[in-house]
């Protein structure tokens, strides 16, 4: 880590600041080395900041207090680093913080007031939008980035100036007030259930140390702005309790009551709640005796206060009543030089210094905190000392990413004598640390401190140093577990931390059909200017004439010259069609895709009740896009496997062990032409039988009772009686050798579940580790503990403490994890390896042991053709002198605080050589439930499977058999290339391959005739694509025609394949097909591809929730995927689409008819209708069908959806929204609008009609009514013809819309408001001409439609026609009896192929497929019929 050379020089001039020696980074760039955390400096040397934080401005303050990541990509884009090939910047590329304890901050991070320069975030967290203070501006503001928004408001500024022609301005605004309205109480209603959130982490309590100088903050000086928002906070939390209280029943006022007491109490407790409790934990291991009779292990848990008695405050009271004489007097430790200790002894102290009980945010960078057993972590905190003599906790990280397993984390051993309150202000030291990142696994930093002599208080004090990894950091949002406390120092806090850090949003998606709809906005927002255009010129030449009428009639112009009133009436025509433009279309489709999720989210049918998870929407403006899916990437395990591992089979010193039978196997069978399932039955009651014998045989050699033998999964009698000496001394050892491995190799922890029966849970970072422990318990080799010092293993009846001297742990590169363990037995140095076969076997020693690793080498093969998954056990028996070398270099590497990382591999790599094989394991991950059956759903749908997985290839093949990815029919193209194949080689394998199968030669015609056909491939060929050879063909070279080949494969699976290739491929097929994608995983690695595709898909499994943090939707297992598109995804994409048709069209129907108007005013911008008719026909008389249409429409129900995948490729083929439809329905629209408009002008152009009062119907308003309600009950009902669903609460819903016409009439026109309007309702419904007219105008305009919906459902009838005519003629009633999660594609296939006349759908495994073009026909047992 590069130390700061200002730093450096200010220690010089402080004695009490330890010195801080350059490291190897001091020749970088010299501005790299001025830089520091959150503080730069001026060339010519003065700080920044010229005041105290309090005299700062607003805008200064919000420049001041710039996010993290903000202040990164400025330090990186100054200093030009590059970032690396995966995105993210090295650490050490980016700023360092320095952390001082009980040490002055040097001069040169001090402002001329004496303020600390560098200004950390506060804790308080805010995921909330608003605050009370800013919410109306800032709404307003965030609303009218909508260009619609700002299109309406530019509508009512002009119609404030009279000139336009508008009479009442006021009404302008009603549209647009009404959505602004709706949708600011919608954001409010959001913002204030995140609001109560973030009240309720940040009041959260912790114990911070107080009456505490900390030198890295400045006093919180509250401005006058921040009381103004804090005063106004609370005012309107007191409001809206008032206003909860006032609505509320008594009862619920109880509550409310009781609740504030037990505040107010907590409150009034904490202005005296003095908690310096300092409890020592001190955990011994009893004495075993000779006997194991009970076969448990005692623990005696010491708790003593470990208090000097003359440090303790005169008056202070002990809050646990403990007498203090009575506690032993506190002796200074020794210090280990070796260690060190932060704590000097000899320094005065005030000793005021208290733990009190606090809130997460007050915490602050560098002060002293204390966490509790199950507390949470309120901020990222390093680690000084816990209750555990060897400095270790317990952490939980399912808040963090997920996962339920409990890690290990180490405090820094210099601060192991850090007990209290006393010994924090003794402490002193510096921390120097990286920048915050998002990396959740990766942290460095080094404790700098000045180590004093005991015995020589006069000599020169020694520097020394300790580095700091991710173990010794507690990261905020973890919770302690298993720990009584940690005392820890604040490292980051609010949103540096990093959870904060990796709470960004996903990718902004936009579905595909808001994407098309725009350009449709944009063909309406030119037909708009047209028309105002075309009016302005007419009117302006209309008044240029001087041979008409106007010369006569009128008194002149509104401008004063032609031009000018072309002008004016332009913009007047603005007003006149503004409904052209669908402002309300984006706030229906904001309501309705709201409410689909809301669907999405309360389908019982995808909700996994064991993890109590339902289907999550993240995203919610893409509920479209499930509809129109046809290439799906999945990860294998985790997602469509269980990951949950059970240890089948092993082989130990040659000889394979164990009976299985697989899912895998059962594909096998399959693909043998056997019957699988009556070969199962067979292989389980074998299976069956030799679990009791192995049970017996076990019984016979111990008395175990720790098995289980319901969860016992690894059965192998033959291994127990070679354990015993069957097959002689020699095996004998070996499987004992081999369990000892399984039982010392890992990093497990127990939990005593129970005492009788006694039983152990096991907590591992990963279920294979959890696997090989829980088989060795079962034969005998239990873990009963970890200790400081190894593990306590129960030996068939004989207890022992194992040491383990160094554990190098697993990461994704090392793909290996080594523990090295001092056998009690022999008093052997042991080094036990366990890893993926190929790391193994390259470190294994070169002499004797051939026939050993080619035995093992097919023993692994074999297990991985069934389906398992394979690691390699090995040792290798050290020396005292080689280890104790070894150890030296290990701990120098482990102390670098350069590269340490690196070193410490190096010196891994160093002594896992020349390894001993002694054998390998299998593991099965079984699949989900319903996997094959959904795979089988999707692919009757026309979805293309793609399987990317990091499995070997033998592997995924018996896996893709078991899940119905793979078949007996299709013929498997393995695509290998050799190690010196290069380039060269891939290509010539496409294009023989592409020649060979398919007779293709990769050109590009064919490339464009692959992205417009859309039908599945045919199921004869599958591709199986290792790592290695995908690196070649995604280069640009190649990419498009190996895309090719692949697009003619039934099924693709790429194996052995990083997270950047799984995004790789998936951009490959969106881009290169132009087709929607969705990819599916549950692990952090699947995150990349998930982000990559179009839709994003992440399960809550067992490996963490980083994959459905990340995704669009998140579910709790894969076979929720075929409902999640085939019913859900199928209903939004139709409903929306039509939704979006018929909004354009009722909004051309009305404005065309005002249009029609103009011809006979020389376009004069003359209103036909009233104007409130032109502001609420979007808003009430049309609005409420169009939403109820793209809401709860439903062409089939669920289960028809289900047993009738196919139904889903008219999304596929995106037939339900197209350009052709847009103009269909707007050409309808403009025919309709003729009818409406002309059918009246027919009638009055002659003249008016007469009233019984005697008065005329002749007037403009009149003829507007006319015209206004024919146009309105022709578009509703038009909706309601395009409808499927007929119910009760649809045709409700329109004949309110109809009646609203008639009531806002009739009620408007007894006002003086309506002015010319006036009486208008009672004179035009008074007369039969009316309703004669309104009858034939809208019979003539609904007629045509009416007639050709029929006309295509008798003669040209689509999959859905023919599937509703056989619902409504009872043959599919079957369907009634069975769940909706029960039906499968064959129940319905069975039930097709008896009607002879009717096209049959595709039994599961492909035999008769259905294929689609894309002219949208589908073709099925030589019959077709249009989708």
């Amino acid at each position: 880590m590069a130390a700061d050379p200002d730093v450096v020089e200010g220690a010089t001039e402080n004695p009490d600041v330890p010195a801080v020696p350059e490291s190897e980074s001091n020749q970088d760039d010299l501005r790299h080395r001025r830089l520091r955390w959150a503080s730069t400096r001026h060339p010519n040397g003065r700080p920044r900041r010229s005041s105290r934080l309090h005299r700062l401005s607003i805008g200064a303050r919000l420049r001041r207090h710039s996010t993290a990541t903000e202040r990164i990509a400025n330090e990186i884009a100054f200093s030009g680093e590059s970032k690396g090939d995966d995105g993210e910047v090295a650490a050490s590329s980016l700023p360092h913080r320095r952390v001082y304890v009980n040490l002055p901050l040097p001069p040169t991070d001090l402002d001329e007031n004496g303020q600390p320069l560098t200004q950390y975030p506060r804790n308080k967290t805010r995921s909330a939008k608003y605050t009370p203070l800013s919410f109306v501006p800032k709404n307003l503001f965030l609303q009218f980035h909508n260009v619609a928004n700002i299109y309406f408001l530019f509508i009512v500024i002009l119609g404030i100036f009279p000139i336009f022609g508008q009479t009442n301005p006021g009404l302008d605004a009603v549209p647009i007030t009404f959505i602004v309205t709706i949708t600011a109480i919608k954001d409010a209603i959001e913002d204030y259930r995140r609001t109560l959130l973030d009240l309720e982490l940040n009041n959260s309590p912790t114990q911070v140390l107080a009456h505490w100088l900390n030198p890295n903050v400045s006093e919180d000086n509250v401005s006058p702005w921040r009381k103004f928002k804090k005063a106004s906070t609370r005012v309107s939390i007191r409001i809206l309790r008032f206003l909860k209280r006032s609505f509320s029943g008594k009862k619920r006022r109880s509550e409310m009551d009781a609740k504030d007491r037990r505040r107010h109490e907590n409150e009034a407790a904490d202005e005296d709640q003095f908690s310096d409790t300092d409890i020592g934990r001190t955990m011994t291991l009893a004495t075993i005796q000779s006997e194991y009779t009970d076969h448990r292990i005692s623990e005696s848990f010491q708790m003593h206060e470990i208090r000097r008695s003359h440090d303790v405050a005169s008056g202070y009271e002990n809050p646990f009543g403990n007498d203090i004489t009575t506690i032993p007097e506190y002796r200074q430790p020794s210090i280990d030089l070796t260690h060190g200790n932060v704590m000097d002894y000899n320094k005065d102290i005030p000793g005021t210094a208290r733990f009190k009980r606090s809130f997460w945010k007050n915490v602050r960078v560098g002060d002293f905190v204390r966490i509790r057993n199950d507390d949470e972590i309120p901020a990222d905190v390093v680690i000084l000392s816990t209750s555990d003599s060897d400095g270790a906790c317990y952490v939980e990280t399912k808040n963090l990413d997920g996962e339920t397993n409990l890690k290990v984390r180490q405090a820094v051993r210099c601060g192991a004598h850090i007990k209290h309150s006393r010994d924090c202000e003794r402490a002193s030291f510096i921390i120097e640390s990286e920048a915050p990142h998002p990396n959740l696994y990766a942290y460095s930093g080094v404790l700098r401190w000045s180590q004093r002599n005991p015995a020589d208080l006069t000599a020169p004090p020694q520097e020394m140093a300790e580095p700091i990894t991710i173990n010794n950091l507690l990261l905020r949002g973890c919770t302690l577990r298993n720990t009584q406390w940690v005392i820890g120092i604040v490292m980051f806090t609010g949103e540096e931390t990093k959870i904060m850090l990796n709470a960004g949003e996903t990718p902004s998606k936009r579905s595909r059909i808001t994407r098309e709809q725009n350009i449709n906005v944009l063909y309406n927002f030119v037909l708009l200017f047209s028309l105002c255009f075309v009016s302005g010129i007419i009117e302006g030449v209309s008044w240029s004439k001087t041979d008409n009428s106007i010369q006569w009639f009128e008194f002149g112009s509104i401008g004063g010259r032609p031009s000018v009133d072309g002008l004016v009436t332009f913009w007047t025509g603005v007003i006149l069609f503004q409904s052209l433009v669908p402002i309300a279309l984006y706030i229906s489709i904001e309501i309705i895709k709201t409410i689909q999720a809301f669907f999405i989210w309360s389908d019982t049918y995808m909700y996994y009740e064991p993890i109590d998870y339902p289907c999550t929407p993240k995203s919610w403006n893409i509920s479209d896009d499930l509809g129109q899916i046809e290439y799906v990437f999945s990860d294998k395990t985790g997602t469509l496997t269980q990951n949950v591992m059970e240890l089948k089979k092993v082989t130990v010193n040659g000889v394979s062990y164990g009976e299985a039978y697989t899912e895998a196997m059962a594909g096998i069978q399959k693909r043998q032409g056997l019957n699988a399932e009556l070969e199962g039955a067979k292989a389980l009651r074998q299976i069956a039988i030799s679990r009791e014998a192995m049970l017996q045989d076990l019984q016979m050699i111990y008395k175990n009772p720790y098995l289980n033998p319901d969860k016992m999964t690894f059965v192998a009698p033959q291994y127990i009686a070679d354990l015993k000496g069957a097959s002689g001394q020699a095996q004998a050892q070996a499987t004992h050798n081999f369990m000892m491995a399984l039982a010392l190799c890992h990093s497990v922890l127990t939990e005593r579940v129970s005492e009788d029966p006694p039983v152990l849970e096991f907590k591992a970072q990963s279920p294979d580790e959890a696997a090989l422990v829980g088989t060795a318990r079962d034969v005998g080799f239990t873990l009963v503990d970890r200790t400081q010092r190894g593990v306590i293993l129960d030996v068939q009846g004989h207890v022992q403490e194992y040491p383990v001297l160094t554990t190098l742990e697993f990461n994704s590169t090392r793909k290996r994890m080594s523990a090295i363990v001092r056998m009690p037995e022999d008093n052997r140095i042991v080094l036990f390896c366990k890893g993926a076969d190929s790391v193994i076997y390259s470190r294994l020693r070169m002499d004797g042991q051939d026939d050993l690793k080619e035995s093992t080498a097919q023993h692994l093969e074999v297990f991985a053709n069934e389906g398992l998954r394979t690691l390699c056990i090995a040792q290798r028996v050290l020396t005292e002198e080689e280890y104790k070398l070894w150890s030296k270099e290990y701990d120098e590497a482990a102390a670098a605080l350069v590269n340490r990382e690196e070193k410490m591999e190096i010196a891994a790599d160093r002594i896992e050589r020349e390894l001993t094989l002694l054998g390998g394991t299998a593991i099965e991950d079984r699949l989900q439930d319903g996997v094959p059956d959904a795979i089988s759903l999707l692919g009757q749908a026309g979805i293309k499977l793609w399987v990317l997985t990091g499995d070997r290839v033998e592997t995924a093949i018996n896996i893709g058999f078991s899940c119905n990815i793979l078949n007996n029919e299709m013929e498997l193209i393995v695509f290998r290339v050799s190690a010196e194949g290069g380039l060269q080689e891939a290509e010539q394998k496409i294009m023989e391959y592409m020649d060979q199968y398919f007779e293709l030669k990769g050109t590009v015609e064919e490339l464009e005739a692959a992205k417009n056909d859309h039908s599945p491939p045919e199921p004869t060929h599958a591709l199986i694509i290792d790592g290695e050879a995908l690196k070649l063909v995604l280069d640009e070279s190649l990419k498009m025609r190996f895309l090719l080949l692949c697009k003619q494969c039934k099924s693709v699976l790429c194996c052995r394949v990083s997270p950047a290739q799984k995004a790789a491929v998936v951009k490959m097929v969106k881009n290169g097909l132009d087709v929607m994608t969705l990819a599916i995983g549950d692990g952090a690695n699947d995150v990349a591809m998930i982000q990559a595709a179009d839709v994003g898909v992440g399960i809550a499994g067992e490996e963490g929730r980083q994959a459905a943090m990340s995704s669009d939707y998140a579910i709790g297992q894969f076979r929720f995927l075929s409902r999640l598109l085939l019913v859900h995804g199928r209903w939004s994409y139709r409903r929306l689409a039509e939704m979006i048709a018929n909004f354009f069209y009722k909004n051309i129907v009305f404005t065309f008819s005002l249009f029609w108007y103009q011809i006979y005013n020389n376009f004069d911008g003359s209103y036909l209708f009233d104007y409130t008719y032109i502001l609420l026909y979007n808003l009430a008389f049309t609005s409420l069908p169009v939403i109820l249409m793209g809401i709860l429409d439903q062409d089939v129900d669920d289960k028809v959806s289900l047993a009738v995948p196919e139904l889903y490729q008219r999304g596929i083929l995106r037939l339900e929204w197209s350009q052709r439809k847009f103009w269909i329905y707007m050409g309808d629209g403009l025919y309709q609008s003729v009818i409406c408009f002309y059918f009246t002008y027919l009638i009055f152009y002659t003249g008016g009609f007469v009233t019984p009062s005697g008065l005329q119907i002749n007037q403009r308003e009149s003829m507007g009514v006319f015209v206004a309600t024919a146009a309105i009950i022709v578009a509703n009902v038009y909706v309601l013809l395009n409808q499927y669903r007929w119910d009760w609460l649809f045709c409700l819903f329109v004949l309110i819309s109809i009646l609203l016409l008639f009531f806002w009439t009739g009620v408007y026109t007894v006002t003086l408001y309506s002015e010319a309007f006036f009486g208008a309702a009672s004179q035009v419904y008074g007369s039969l001409i009316f309703w004669a007219c309104l009858l034939v105008t809208t019979t003539a305009c609904l007629l045509p439609r009416f007639m050709a919906k029929a006309a295509q459902k008798c003669f040209r009838p689509m999959d859905i026609d023919i599937i509703r005519e056989k619902i409504r003629l009872g043959e599919l009633a079957y369907l009634n009896d069975v769940e909706p999660d029960q039906v499968g594609v064959t129940s319905i296939s069975a039930s097709l192929t008896k009607e002879k006349n009717v096209p049959t759908v595709s039994e599961s495994n492909g035999s008769d497929s259905v294929t689609a073009n894309s002219d949208g026909i589908i073709s099925s047992n030589g019959k077709q019929h249009f989708i």
